[in-house]
């Protein structure tokens, strides 16, 4: 991409994100093209796909649940055309990166929202329950132990007791207590694991990705 198409497209995305300034919107448009490893062809898509961007989230963001991985997936890709564009790209990172509390709220409301109806159901709670937790050695059946976790989440979290999560109910659930936000299973970075993870390979000048992925990761660590 020539310095004009990229100024160009910089202009475009940075109008449109709340949380990334102009500088950043250009250094991680330069990292999705090193990522992608091509340029805007005309009539070809370039992005990446969901084995791609699932790579990413393990390596970069130590992500290890591949349901949680796959709904973040879906998450970024707001067209649901199987890829994360360039602009999904920018626009998701400034949501996962540095959203408000709002903003998280609603993105991982979504990802626990397994089929899309509006609610947090038993069933799906079970799964991610079962999924995201540390299986350990016992002579108990686990699945038991998890339908116990999943009627303690309800008490906790299920205000208008009708058996399943609005996002009314997890809303103020969360807002009552923020430790809640991740309640089935890790959706957002840990900045730990992100400061020492994000350790890409890239073609071009590495003191210069070096000194955005610092400038912008010790913002976001710091706003935690």
């Amino acid at each position: 991409m020539n310095r004009k198409k990229l100024q160009k497209l910089t202009d475009t995305l940075t109008k449109n994100c709340k949380h990334f300034n102009k500088f950043e919107v250009n250094c991680l448009i330069k990292l999705f093209y090193n990522l992608v490893g091509g340029v805007e062809r005309q009539g070809l898509i370039i992005g990446l796909d969901r084995n791609a961007f699932r790579n990413i989230l393990h390596v970069t963001f130590g992500m290890t649940d591949d349901m949680i991985m796959d709904r973040v997936f879906r998450g970024f890709d707001k067209d649901n055309d199987g890829c994360v564009n360039v602009s999904e790209w920018v626009h998701g990172l400034s949501l996962f990166l540095r959203g408000s509390l709002e903003e998280k709220m609603k993105y991982c409301f979504e990802v626990f929202d397994l089929n899309g109806d509006g609610f947090i159901s038993k069933e799906e709670m079970f799964h991610m329950l079962k999924n995201s937790l540390l299986k350990q050695p016992s002579e108990e059946d686990p699945d038991e132990g998890i339908k116990d976790l999943v009627e303690i989440t309800l008490k906790k979290m299920d205000h208008d007791h009708d058996g399943k999560l609005s996002f009314a109910d997890y809303e103020l659930a969360v807002r009552q207590e923020t430790l809640l936000l991740e309640a089935f299973g890790p959706c957002l970075p840990d900045p730990k694991v992100l400061i020492a993870r994000w350790n890409l390979k890239l073609k071009y000048s590495k003191i210069q990705m070096n000194s955005m992925i610092c400038e912008y990761l010790n913002v976001y660590t710091v706003s935690r």
